[in-house]
């Protein structure tokens, strides 16, 4: 059991979706990063719901208690508190006896021998990542000081389909997407957002689909087997509630090709090794290849909908239908966004420091 992940660099979440607080400690940090409390405002700002998502809205006012001074890291542990203001736990009586399907409920409810905390999620609920998006400005902020840039955004909702990125976008390209409150390509957004507002008109809710780039990155980070880029981006993605499948690349659609189709044939750009395609998504035997990172989540559906669920009341030991109360995401996906970013960054540079040192982000 553990809710610290990272080998140089570690990040531990804490605290419950109606507690007091959230937070969370990254520890083994560069020292002397300057903090750009600007850009981890505006991260935080992406996190935070549209009118047609949940209605529980927090001010997500964040306090880092240690590790920096001066407005700069000193290598010890950051600590960050999010002070939890709009909760509603009344909503939640109902669903001490009763989880509700596809949620966390039942299975937290067994592994704490029923003592779990039931209240909006409690230790599983995705307010837990909010501290993520807080410690994670710290990080893709020094990123791109070294010429490394991620961005997270919407490829699909439903059966919308957005564009892509091309095979070696630009530092612009990513920059324009991490600019936007609703990250996708081409024309697309009114029609997803007109369809996330009909699903919750309809008391249910919708999936999609996450694609991640990453540019700037050299050849040869990573560390196969066990630590491949591959296994630590997917152990930090399915860490994010919601997350059901993961590809790289051509993904799933390598089961289709021929190798003559799906092989990345090298060529020299600039003295520079690159490939004429990028279907491996910069990753070749768990290593980076210099190529953009490319990868793709599937969000499930919000469990909670407001349609009558059909569970079992754990105490009288019977079947039951229960009503949900509350206030639920009809679509995850846009909020997901900013959270899968973060979370690649910590990955990235907890690579980065395996081979270069705690000092691997100055």
């Amino acid at each position: 059991m553990s809710n610290t992940i990272g080998d140089n660099l570690k990040l531990t979440l804490f605290g419950e979706s109606h507690g007091d607080y959230i937070g969370a400690t990254l520890d083994g940090i560069t020292p002397g990063l300057k903090i750009d409390y600007d850009y981890i405002k505006d991260l935080m700002s992406k996190r935070k719901p549209k009118s047609y998502e949940t209605g529980r809205y927090e001010e997500d006012s964040i306090e880092f208690i240690s590790g920096i001074f001066n407005g700069f890291t000193t290598g010890e542990p950051i600590t960050v508190l999010i002070k939890n203001n709009n909760t509603h736990s009344k909503d939640y009586e109902l669903l001490k006896d009763t989880p509700r399907p596809s949620h966390a409920d039942f299975t937290k409810f067994i592994f704490s021998d029923g003592y779990a905390d039931y209240r909006g999620g409690g230790h599983a609920s995705a307010r837990l990542t909010a501290p993520i998006v807080a410690l994670g400005g710290i990080i893709l902020k020094a990123l791109e000081d070294k010429g490394i840039v991620i961005t997270s955004y919407i490829k699909s909702i439903g059966d919308i389909e957005a564009p892509s990125l091309g095979i070696d976008p630009t530092k612009e390209e990513l920059d324009k997407l991490n600019e936007m409150d609703f990250p996708v390509l081409g024309d697309k957004k009114d029609e997803m957002e007109s369809l996330i507002e009909k699903v919750k008109e309809d008391s249910d809710s919708i999936g999609g689909v996450i694609e991640t780039v990453a540019i700037g990155l050299k050849a040869g980070l990573g560390s196969p087997y066990f630590n491949s880029v591959e296994s630590k981006i997917s152990e930090a993605m399915f860490s994010i509630p919601g997350v059901k499948g993961i590809e790289f690349g051509l993904g799933f659609n390598f089961s289709k090709s021929l190798g003559s189709q799906a092989n990345d044939s090298y060529y020299l750009k600039n003295n520079e090794v690159k490939t004429k395609t990028n279907n491996n998504g910069g990753i070749n035997g768990g290593l980076t290849n210099s190529m953009p990172l490319v990868f793709r989540l599937a969000m499930r559906p919000t469990a909670s909908i407001f349609k009558p669920l059909d569970t079992v009341n754990l105490k009288e030991m019977k079947d039951v239908t229960i009503n949900l109360t509350g206030r639920h995401d009809p679509c995850i996906v846009r909020r997901a966004s900013v959270i899968v970013r973060s979370l690649t960054a910590f990955v990235i540079a907890d690579m980065l420091m395996e081979e270069e040192g705690r000092r691997a982000l100055k």
